[in-house]
């Protein structure tokens, strides 16, 4: 078994320290006697490049992405495919909002003998112009915010989270809405959209939980589809969009749970993927069933019996 871990340098900002992380992973696989790699990446999309390298080699693979949803993101687009591949997640980003999902265990991913020790089982991705992710896809305000995040996350007097709020503020400034074609599951819909959100899993954008029961194992997306609204409405409706509420606005809020959806326009427009930039005029987005192995820290719940045990409690 080789172990690669994937070091983002500028994840989560001067507060994340990279050395010491990379100091505390050599430690741990010295200590274990494990066969094992630090890389740092170099640019963007390098984490993939790096993780499809190692896995086309065919010999049995752990990643583990020390970084942000990016960095995660990418490893997973590198191992999509690869059966003798597994990723994880050790976060030290701005948002590491995939984990928050698997509540008190999100912990666990700080875990290195957990991580390490951990669990392999098999996780959707979502494909957006043969760009594979492992989170949310977005189309709309909330792309432009999530994509504009890193412009202010860096700011000493801001940093970290504070980017977010920054940058809805700035966004929603600039303007809310903008016209789309949507093609979902059979039904056509055109008009003008404040967001569209694509989730396998459940959180994004610092922590807004849109949806509380999206499951990135069970084959389905859970897609939001907020139509046009004023500064005012988006105000008032924000705070229940943040909190996996949009049942409480079915006039403005869309839920469609499916495997595919097509946003198109005859201008270029921003797809956030897991908090990435993409320009482009058609964003084809579908469900890839089981398409990584994912590693769970040991002792971890599957997201699965998380939401079962909040909806019974």
């Amino acid at each position: 078994m080789r172990h690669l871990f994937i070091v983002n340098p500028i994840a989560g900002g001067k507060k994340a320290d990279k050395s010491a992380i990379k100091e505390k992973i050599s430690a741990k696989m010295s200590q274990k006697g494990e066969e094992f790699e630090i890389y740092e990446t170099v640019g963007v999309m390098d984490a993939a490049e790096k993780v499809k390298r190692e896995a086309i080699k065919g010999k049995p693979l752990r990643v583990y992405a020390c970084g942000g949803d990016g960095t995660l993101s990418e490893c997973a687009h590198g191992a999509a495919g690869f059966a003798n591949t597994a990723v994880t997640h050790f976060p030290c980003g701005t948002g590491n909002d995939f984990v928050r999902m698997f509540g008190p265990d999100s912990a666990l991913f700080l875990d290195l003998d957990a991580l390490i020790s951990g669990e392999i089982g098999p996780m959707d991705l979502i494909d957006v112009n043969g760009r594979k992710c492992l989170n949310i896809a977005s189309v709309g305000i909330d792309a432009r915010v999530g994509i504009d995040v890193h412009k202010y996350s860096q700011l000493p007097v801001i940093g970290g989270a504070g980017g977010y709020v920054i940058s809805l503020i700035v966004n929603v400034i600039k303007g809310i809405n903008r016209h789309f074609h949507v093609y979902v599951e059979g039904e056509e819909l055109d008009g003008k959209f404040a967001l569209i959100c694509v989730c396998n899993g459940q959180y994004y954008g610092g922590g807004f939980n849109p949806t509380k029961t999206a499951v990135p194992d069970d084959g389905v997306l859970e897609m939001l589809i907020v139509n046009k609204v004023s500064r005012i409405t988006l105000a008032r409706l924000l705070k229940y969009y943040a909190s996996g509420r949009y049942a409480e606005y079915p006039d403005v809020i869309k839920y469609v749970p499916g495997r595919h959806i097509v946003i198109e326009d005859d201008r270029e427009f921003s797809v956030s993927i897991d908090g990435e930039a993409m320009f482009t005029k058609r964003a084809d987005m579908r469900l890839v069933r089981n398409g990584v192995n994912f590693i769970y820290p040991k002792g971890c719940r599957h997201v699965a019996d998380l939401v079962k045990t909040t909806i019974n409690a």
